[in-house]
């Protein structure tokens, strides 16, 4: 009686799924060692259990060096499809952008007065207008920039003009200061006032001006003055 068909499904029980992955596991292996001898071939077998552990067979030296070679085969021949799709993708946006650089090259050709013999009358109104708009462009720019100068030079000369006034003021106050008459402690002295104590006295003056010619009084003065300076030390009285 020959053997029953198994039905291949999860087996429920705990124990009888582990013995039953225990014994497959192996049997797995030796298919795996015996076909490497058998027919020469490369093989590399890898098995996860449902705990996370690792069951792994390789026929040759290395697992990595056949991991290798596998991914060579499965994915180079879709990386070469995409290098060459890359390659493809990007010559044509190479030839997007050479094609407007040369556009861009022969519109500056054309604003600076060559090549023009090509275009028509059309062609022509519309470069001559781009230039005008491109003119007044410039020259708002320009006028900007000058306005924006001047008024920073306005504004410099402002706060140069405020800096002179406080300095005019400060120099102001220094000479005001300066110019205060001093004035000794521990003495009043005003102008027109003498040290001492007594006054002045008046001094006398004996001699009277004479108007007209009297030769009794003029023989009189000289007498008086030849004695006056006939003696030591007496100035004579015309003098004082």
């Amino acid at each position: 009686m020959g053997r029953g068909k198994v039905e291949l499904k999860r087996i429920e029980n705990k124990i009888n799924r582990q013995v039953t992955f225990a014994k497959r596991r192996n049997g797995l292996l030796k298919k795996a060692y015996e076909l490497s001898i058998l027919c020469d071939a490369e093989v590399a077998l890898i098995i996860f259990s449902n705990r996370g552990k690792l069951y792994e067979f390789c026929s040759s030296s290395s697992m990595s060096k056949t991991l290798e070679r596998y991914h060579r085969c499965s994915y180079g021949a879709l990386e070469a499809n995409q290098t060459s799709k890359d390659s493809q993708s990007n010559y044509q946006e190479y030839l997007k952008l050479k094609a407007g650089v040369e556009v861009l090259q022969q519109s500056q050709r054309h604003l600076l007065g060559e090549d023009l013999v090509q275009l028509g009358i059309k062609d022509l109104e519309q470069l001559e207008n781009q230039v005008d708009t491109s003119l007044k462009s410039i020259r708002s720019t320009r006028t900007k920039h000058m306005l924006d100068q001047l008024s920073e030079l306005h504004q410099k000369e402002q706060n140069l003009l405020e800096v002179n006034k406080a300095l005019r003021i400060k120099l102001g106050e220094s000479n005001a200061a300066f110019l205060t008459p001093w004035e000794p402690q521990g003495q009043n002295m005003q102008y027109g006032q003498h040290s001492s104590s007594q006054p002045i006295q008046p001094q006398q003056c004996h001699n009277t001006v004479q108007i007209g010619y009297n030769p009794t009084s003029m023989q009189a003065s000289n007498n008086a003055g030849t004695s006056t300076m006939n003696g030591p030390g007496v100035l004579p009285g015309w003098m004082l």
